[in-house]
């Protein structure tokens, strides 16, 4: 099997695990549309990989709402996009938390309700390992991260026939830590990796490798990949 022919919705695709996913998805013969709220950055991923560019804000209704319009049915939804502001418990400001719910739980409830998925299609949510390992000032990501591990599984319910799914990344090495001194980032990740089970951390190319797995498998429904490097175990 492979995405020839079929048509694919990446929210989030401008970079990191999203751009990896429709770039996998282009480079089967997919349709690809990548969407994301950084017009500059998004054109200049389309222009890359050879898709459709559709600026949207997936903490706005209406934008959510146009991008399906634009796009039509489509046979394939992943969303990887959030905006994640957190923070120690007792001083995060509320300003930040709803901001973090709004990018990535409420984002992928819109992008959900808002897409027309043919029927054998898929929609494929993305989450992370803090929902089962929490870790001090991250509270808010924790809870968004369990809240659409949840979804995952009531959209599958709700859903029907459309396939709906999770993967879960454990620490990658993407764009988001750009801001990062580059000294500091290699010594945090190495330092990461060394109590690893798979010794390495994880690259946009090992998400989107399971993304695939499930816009392809046809039995996959309700199921919460963890892609961690084994970290849950460590």
């Amino acid at each position: 099997m492979s995405l020839a022919g079929k048509k694919v919705v990446v929210v989030g695709g401008s970079s990191g695990i999203g751009l990896a996913t429709a770039e996998l998805a282009r480079k089967e013969g997919a349709e690809v549309i990548i969407a994301s709220r950084n017009a500059e950055r998004l054109k200049a991923a389309a222009d890359k990989i050879g898709a459709t560019a559709i600026v949207t804000d997936v903490s706005s209704d209406d934008s959510v709402a146009n991008l399906f319009r634009t796009s039509g049915a489509v046979d394939h939804v992943v969303v990887t996009a959030a905006q994640l502001r957190s923070g120690p418990f007792k001083s995060v400001s509320m300003d930040d938390v709803r901001a973090t719910m709004e990018g990535k739980f409420w984002g992928a409830w819109r992008v959900a309700r808002a897409a027309q998925i043919n029927a054998g299609g898929s929609l494929t949510l993305t989450s992370g390992f803090l929902s089962l390992r929490p870790r001090p000032n991250s509270a808010i990501v924790s809870a968004a991260n369990g809240a659409l591990e949840s979804l995952t599984r009531a959209l599958a319910l709700e859903m029907a026939p459309i396939r709906v799914n999770c993967v879960s990344p454990g620490i990658v090495d993407t764009p988001i830590r750009a801001a990062m001194a580059e000294a500091a980032r290699a010594d945090m990740l190495a330092k990461i990796a060394a109590g690893l089970p798979a010794g390495r951390v994880g690259v946009a190319d090992d998400l989107a490798r399971q993304i695939h797995a499930f816009m392809l498998n046809g039995f996959a429904s309700g199921a919460i990949i963890y892609i961690d490097g084994g970290g849950l175990i460590a």
